[in-house]
């Protein structure tokens, strides 16, 4: 699994979101994105994660952020889990893992003593050319939107 830095430009790629719509991270060229990888819709911390971001939605605008969740859950849960939380940002299915993959949160993880493939919760500050501003793997889900804010604060 190689980590993205700071500096790289982040891979491209084209997903379906919850309402069944192709995006594509050129959608968002000129605009600063905080992408968030979670390993699963409708889990707690997953849950946690994503209503923290959007909570932090007016905060993220004024700043010129958009947010975009990506996880391998089919699209109708990803509507569901949109749905339930009001999250009102794209949430994006990676089903085959081929994204997660390029960004380097796909890998090993283990519970209970069992060692299994899935996402390794990240996110990353992008810029307006697609850029890595910050990387953070194996993020916990209340630091997502205080670290994005800390990084675009210069911290």
């Amino acid at each position: 699994m190689s980590q993205l830095k700071p500096g790289d430009q982040a891979p491209d790629f084209t997903l379906t979101d919850q309402q069944g719509q192709t995006v594509t991270l050129a959608d968002f060229q000129g605009k600063k994105i905080l992408l968030f990888f979670y390993p699963k819709a409708l889990t707690s911390g997953c849950t946690k994660q994503a209503c923290s971001v959007r909570d932090a939605r007016e905060e993220l605008a004024d700043l010129g952020v958009i947010a975009l969740g990506i996880s391998p859950d089919p699209v109708d849960l990803q509507k569901k889990f949109a749905g339930k939380h009001t999250l009102g940002f794209p949430l994006l299915s990676d089903r085959d893992h081929a994204v997660a993959s390029a960004y380097g949160v796909w890998g090993e993880k283990s519970m209970y003593g069992k060692k299994y493939e899935g996402i390794i919760r990240s996110a990353f500050l992008l810029d307006e050319d697609g850029r890595i501003i910050q990387a953070w793997y194996k993020i916990s889900p209340e630091q997502t939107v205080p670290r994005m804010k800390q990084a675009l604060a210069g911290g």
